[in-house]
């Protein structure tokens, strides 16, 4: 049940994200848009209730419920800038908006990544707290090793994503020729 709901909640995101950026700019109704792209976190409530209730019930701690506190964390940390991001886009596909920044070169693309880790070291701390608490919540009772697993694979991810930042720190991403304006407005947009 907790993987469906899993699935259900990911398919509600995208599903919610586009009915909310068809009423923004396809419908022109900017506010009505904006409540539906609101509902976004009420899923994951949703799925954390769920869990909790299941493990309440008695199920077996096990990888399902490592996924919905990784799942959760991601939502967390990366949901806002993902909206943001695909709303930027719409803006500029649909509304004749300015075009979006890219990931952009050198130094300015080093603090991108570095910016990104700092939101996966974000869902990772909510990742570990959601399963340390129910690390907690089943005690003695149960066998809790597949969270404790969850909690290392999230910090091995916030590993991982460092080292692809410091790739991008150490050999910077040369700009091609005409390209360097493009990074600057990467980093104005990033920071609003």
């Amino acid at each position: 049940m907790i993987v469906a709901l899993i699935i259900a909640c990911e398919v509600g995101f995208w599903v919610l994200l586009a009915a909310g950026l068809a009423l923004r700019y396809l419908a022109k109704m900017p506010r009505l848009g904006a409540a539906v792209l609101l509902c976004e976190p009420l899923m994951e409530l949703v799925l954390l209730v769920v869990t909790t209730v299941d493990l309440k019930n008695g199920a077996e701690p096990d990888w399902k419920h490592g996924l919905a506190a990784l799942y959760i964390g991601y939502t967390v940390a990366f949901g806002h800038y993902t909206i943001k991001w695909l709303d930027g886009h719409a803006a500029y596909r649909l509304a004749g908006g300015p075009k979006p920044a890219g990931a952009g070169y050198g130094r300015e693309r080093a603090r991108r990544e570095w910016r990104l880790w700092v939101r996966t070291v974000v869902a990772a701390a909510v990742a570990l707290t959601l399963l340390q608490a129910a690390v907690w919540y089943v005690g003695d009772a149960g066998d809790v090793s597949s969270l404790r697993a969850w909690q290392f694979g999230a910090l091995r991810v916030v590993g991982i994503h460092a080292l692809v930042a410091a790739a991008y720190t150490i050999w910077p991403k040369k700009a091609p020729a005409g390209a360097e304006p493009e990074a600057s407005s990467l980093a104005a947009s990033e920071r609003r």
